[in-house]
């Protein structure tokens, strides 16, 4: 009983509109099934104290796809692994502007251009997305993102300038753990693109991958350092493993475990839009609907980049069902 009372107390300071400690964080990541209600009810709660009932889509392009440098373990896109997955350059301007034309009529509120390699320079592509981008912001139907990998001054001032709205880049897992998932290159490399996207004024999404073979407690940490860096948005991922890649065989994740992350991510960020994207529908199986008890203010939809997602008339129906509101734009 103590142990309960304890709980609805620290939960009740969070629908106060407190944010968890560490130390609380820690606590709550221990729980029960039985005891997930009360958490799901407190972060439904948080999120309805930011968001009202008001939650929305997201959608995203595979711009550019495979021979990625980089290494990480789960990537089907790296050239270090051997996967069946697309090979192709850049996407031309009419291709990209037809996605985000067909994303908005979708009803998402923002359009993600993703790019596989370690970053985009100055040069040819950044001129083509930032072309993309200001025809965007011209039609004035979606708000235009952008996932290019790390940055530099000229690249970052280029896409603000056009018009940029979102700058994303995932740190995808905690510090203490993302030795383990890619060595070639370091993570205060992708804090620093985050740093400078948001000391440029852009929107900043950045979140995470989970079931890469992470503690919850690496869990709460990336929270942590997300709530440090001041992000925006935080999109969640599931692991969907991918034949080729050294993840391949893991599949570790429950419905549950997945639920309670989001919540705890919920009580972490009080403020910042939880997005819940790639391997819901794997991990989630039928609880999908049950993200937004758990706190989140948002879903991706339609494809991922290399594996197919839900059709957007079935997400927009789940949320009909659920008695919410789909917004026009961005949820702030």
């Amino acid at each position: 009983m103590a142990m309960n009372t304890t709980l609805q107390s620290l939960l009740d300071s969070c629908v106060d509109g407190n944010q968890l400690t560490e130390e609380q964080a820690l606590i709550c990541s221990s729980l029960q099934p039985d005891q997930l209600p009360s958490l799901f009810a407190a972060a439904t709660q948080v999120r309805e104290r930011a968001f009202k009932r008001n939650v929305s889509l997201c959608s995203i392009v595979n711009a550019k796809s495979g021979l990625c440098p980089e290494n990480c373990s789960f990537c089907a896109q790296s050239a270090h692994h051997a996967t069946s997955v697309a090979q192709y350059p850049l996407l031309d301007e009419q291709t990209l502007l037809d996605g985000a034309r067909a994303a908005a009529a979708n009803g998402s509120g923002c359009y993600g251009i993703v790019t596989s390699g370690s970053g985009i320079r100055s040069g040819e592509e950044l001129d083509r997305i930032c072309r993309v981008i200001r025809q965007i912001r011209a039609e004035g139907l979606i708000a235009p993102g952008a996932s290019l990998g790390t940055l530099d001054q000229f690249s970052v001032q280029s896409l603000k300038e056009a018009g940029l709205v979102t700058y994303h880049h995932n740190l995808e897992t905690s510090r203490s753990f993302f030795p383990h998932i890619c060595s070639t290159h370091d993570y205060e490399d992708d804090v620093a693109t985050v740093r400078m996207a948001k000391q440029a004024g852009l929107r900043v999404c950045s979140g995470g991958l989970f079931g890469l073979g992470e503690t919850m407690a690496q869990r709460i940490e990336l929270a942590l350092t997300l709530r440090e860096l001041d992000v925006d948005s935080v999109p969640i991922n599931f692991l969907d493993p991918v034949e080729g890649t050294p993840l391949s065989g893991s599949n570790n994740l429950s419905p549950l475990e997945c639920l309670h992350s989001i919540a705890l991510f919920r009580l972490i960020l009080p403020q910042a839009h939880i997005t819940i994207c790639g391997g819901r529908e794997k991990n989630l199986r039928d609880l999908q609907s049950w993200v937004f008890m758990a706190g989140a203010s948002g879903i991706m939809t339609g494809n991922y980049l290399t594996k197919e997602g839900r059709q957007p008339r079935d997400d927009r129906q789940m949320i009909a069902d659920l008695g919410l509101q789909l917004t026009e734009g961005l949820v702030r």
